[in-house]
């Protein structure tokens, strides 16, 4: 298991640095000058609680200075031989030869059963992580998602696209009350998690917005759903 690092997902292809949405970043060429010849798979991140700061960073449009804060944390090596350890020993030696202050290998550990989970999670949340990624340590490299490796939080979030605004009362009178907002099939108000400043300046109509909540209801909608942030990436 290791910590669920909440940054912005980058996929290097042994040239170019790209998005989880195929979009290659504007990326310093002395950022990733001695990058690996071969696919690596992470998180570009600086620290906890820190997201809207690594997307100001890396969805700009020409390389910056910015650049410098952050480090490329990776979790996997795409089309290695070998169960995960042994994938990631592939970079491991890489690094030992050519050293590079920008990559990281995020740490896994052993999980002895569900009370360390459980130990291990409300430890790193605490911290201010967002939680874990469990994984079959012996399961072999795939390319989309599956059951071998799963997140685990004290919530679930997801993503819902943002069709419109209820009005505010009471002390938000003339403000945002709730988003209107389109997930799945049904549509949302959620209106837990705005600040003022969102309240007065709402996310603009069609933004992917993320958002937690605790299970469903029996209607199958989300319990309790807490705005959390925009969801710009590229």
């Amino acid at each position: 298991m290791s910590e669920k690092l909440d940054g912005v997902r980058a996929y290097w292809d042994g040239k170019k640095l790209i998005s989880r949405n195929g979009k290659e970043f504007a990326v310093p060429k002395w950022f990733t000058k001695d990058f690996p010849p071969f696919e690596i798979d992470g998180e570009l991140w600086t620290k906890r609680g820190d997201f809207e700061h690594v997307i100001s960073i890396v969805n700009t449009q020409t390389p910056h200075e910015g650049w410098n804060q952050i480090s490329y944390n990776i979790f996997e090596m795409p089309h290695q031989k070998g169960g995960l350890l042994m994938r990631l020993e592939v970079l491991e030696k890489y690094l030992k030869k050519s050293s590079n202050k920008f990559i990281k290998i995020v740490p896994q550990i052993s999980c002895r059963g569900q009370k360390h989970l459980q130990e291990e999670l409300e430890r790193v949340e605490a911290l201010g992580a967002e939680g874990l990624v469990v994984r079959n340590p012996n399961a072999p490299y795939v390319d989309k998602r599956s059951a071998e490796a799963l997140k685990v939080k004290s919530f679930q979030d997801d993503e819902c696209t943002i069709t419109g605004y209820t009005k505010g009362h009471g002390k938000f009178e003339g403000l945002v009350g709730a988003l209107k907002c389109s997930w799945q099939d049904r549509t949302l108000k959620i209106g837990s998690g705005l600040s003022l400043e969102d309240r007065k300046h709402p996310p603009a109509l069609d933004e992917n917005v993320t958002f937690k909540y605790n299970g469903l209801t029996r209607k199958g909608n989300p319990k309790f759903p807490v705005y959390l942030r925009v969801r710009k990436i590229k």
